[in-house]
């Protein structure tokens, strides 16, 4: 495993006493909230945290940006990316068991009988459910929080800017500034957020896109050209305006050489999205909207494929309850928007509104050209009205997702950064606080012109491993850091690595022990770091974690 020295350390020390300012409470500011765990962003992460702290005993805030709780879970992920089912223990599989309890109801199947439905992720001896529609899972996850007495400050984002630490070493997080005013104090906190806010606020390490593959003696790392052959294209596609002119501008969206060698480090971040819900209910459909900045040039990759005669719809359908459908990025031009995430994670509020806007724009613009662009093959535009936005989900947002899915952000650096040796089981850990078991999945992350072609990088799909153990280390700052902050989401983990990690399900199980262990740390008065493991584990088998595989 990996181990930070001791002149790294000494570096992050440098970069945080010298580089970073430490802010304290204004005498101006309103009377701050107090908490023994104070959680940021209702992600599933953020759910299990604040349920499993509330079940401690503790006096528990729920931190949320967004009205609507429950990431990408209750925002158009219902096809759970799940892998191994059986490695869900906890607050997590008590979710997708009620969710289950609810679809074996007939009367929760209110436009297709329950006969009916084939879709996957709701097997026969199981007492789960993996597929759900999006407002089912956003009431069961209410119900799961006001039974637990949790209390929740939505429409609260905090500001990225500045919050209050100690300044000793190791130090402690005070308080999360709110940007409406105001302060949240709290004895221990959690970031679940997608992105890894609170990193940067509470002085810890990180980084920000692609480790080489020598950094941790990985081979799917860094830059992927050769293994992108998923979600690529089929047929040659020039990359200029004008493919019979050699000196015509690029096509927009492309990154022109040169480029740097597979396995190579650098910042790219794969691909965001939304997760649309469509319906094939013709009474309960929202028609397809033509968006006001529409421009068909930005889609002219996609025009070319059909000019050289295809005939592919790109997305993909997984069909959920009454006749809707989770639908997820398929093809070289996709939902996926890919490139157009750049600045987003380290990016200021005003940046991040900015680029979900553009990914609302292009994805919009995109389903727009597909249903209607007469270079679309009349098959695809059949096949793409037929399904249109579902108008009982979302309905304070026109039938569109609330989040976008934010696949990847920043990822803490700590003492032990789990990676794909770990996956492989080539290395282990004595400590575990979850199991992954999705496959080692990233999105593409860039369109690259290769010889005057289009060509995507960065895709990459391997299988065939079984469930592996997260550290606790992977979820605690390194020692001598911030002593009072766990991190479920944004783990220690290298960009393939949390390509494995990245799933919801995973989150669910990691945010209940870093909520468990946040209690045993405030109950033992020590820092996160200085927390027995032997003393937690007991604590995570006793709330239904499951730590180890059983074949």
């Amino acid at each position: 495993m990996m181990q930070i020295s001791g002149s790294f350390l000494t570096l992050i020390l440098l970069w945080i006493t010298q580089g970073t300012p430490v802010t304290h409470p204004s005498d101006q500011s309103p009377a701050p909230l107090e908490a023994d765990l104070v959680v940021y962003d209702a992600t599933p992460a953020g759910i299990s945290a604040a349920i499993a702290g509330r079940r401690a005993g503790l006096e528990v805030i729920l931190i949320s940006p967004h009205e609507h709780l429950g990431g990408l879970t209750t925002s158009g992920l219902g096809a759970t990316d799940v892998g191994a089912g059986s490695t869900v223990g906890g607050i997590g599989r008590e979710f997708y068991q009620a969710l289950r309890e609810h679809y074996d109801s007939p009367q929760s199947w209110s436009r297709q009988k329950k006969s009916d439905f084939k879709g996957r992720g709701h097997k026969d001896g199981e007492d789960v459910a993996w597929t759900f529609e999006p407002h089912i899972a956003e009431a069961t996850i209410e119900s799961m929080l006001k039974k637990e007495g949790v209390r929740v400050l939505r429409n609260s984002p905090i500001d990225r800017t500045a919050a209050a630490t100690t300044r000793s070493i190791p130090w402690r997080l005070i308080g999360l500034r709110l940007k409406k005013g105001g302060m949240v104090r709290g004895k221990v906190f959690i970031d679940a957020s997608y992105e890894g806010d609170l990193l940067p606020l509470a002085q810890v390490p990180y980084t920000v896109g692609r480790e080489s593959n020598d950094q941790y003696e990985e081979t799917l790392n860094g830059v992927q050209n050769g293994r992108a052959t998923k979600h690529q294209f089929k047929e040659e596609v020039s990359a200029r305006v004008d493919p019979q002119d050699p000196d015509s501008p690029w096509l927009p969206g492309l990154l022109t050489p040169p480029h740097a060698e597979d396995g190579t480090a650098d910042r790219g971040v794969q691909a965001y999205c939304f997760r649309m819900c469509l319906t094939d209910d013709p009474e309960n459909q929202i028609p397809w909207k033509k968006p006001a900045d529409y421009d068909a040039s930005q889609y002219e990759l996609l025009l070319r494929q059909y000019d050289q005669g295809s005939t592919f719809t790109p997305w993909h359908i997984v069909h959920m309850p009454n006749r809707k459908s989770d639908v997820n990025n398929n093809g070289a031009v996709s939902t996926d928007f890919i490139g157009g995430n750049i600045g987003y994670v380290e990016g200021s509020d005003e940046d991040r509104a900015r680029i979900y806007e553009a990914h609302r724009s292009w994805q919009q613009g995109l389903i727009w050209t597909l249903a209607h662009h007469p270079r679309v093959p009349e098959k695809v535009r059949k096949s793409v009205n037929r399904w249109q936005p579902a108008a009982d989900e979302f309905t304070d947002h026109d039938g569109w997702p609330w989040r976008l899915y934010v696949r990847e952000g920043r990822r803490m650096v700590s003492t032990v950064v789990m990676n794909e040796n770990h996956v492989r089981a080539k290395v282990t850990v004595d400590d575990p606080v979850g199991l992954a078991s999705y496959g080692m999945d990233s999105h593409n992350v860039h369109r690259r012109v290769i010889d005057g072609k289009v060509r995507n990088e960065g895709d990459i799909q391997v299988y065939g491993f079984e469930p592996w153990p997260i550290s606790y280390r992977a979820i605690v700052p390194p020692p001598q850091t911030c002593s009072n902050l766990i991190v479920p989401v944004a783990i220690s983990a290298s960009h393939i690595a949390f390509g494995s990690a990245r799933m919801e399900p995973v989150f669910f199980v990691l945010g209940e022990s870093a909520g468990i262990a946040a209690a045993e740390a405030i109950r033992k008065g020590t820092a996160v770091q200085s927390l027995p493991y032997d003393e937690l584990r007991p604590l995570l088998d006793k709330a239904g974690q499951r730590l180890q595989f059983q074949r």
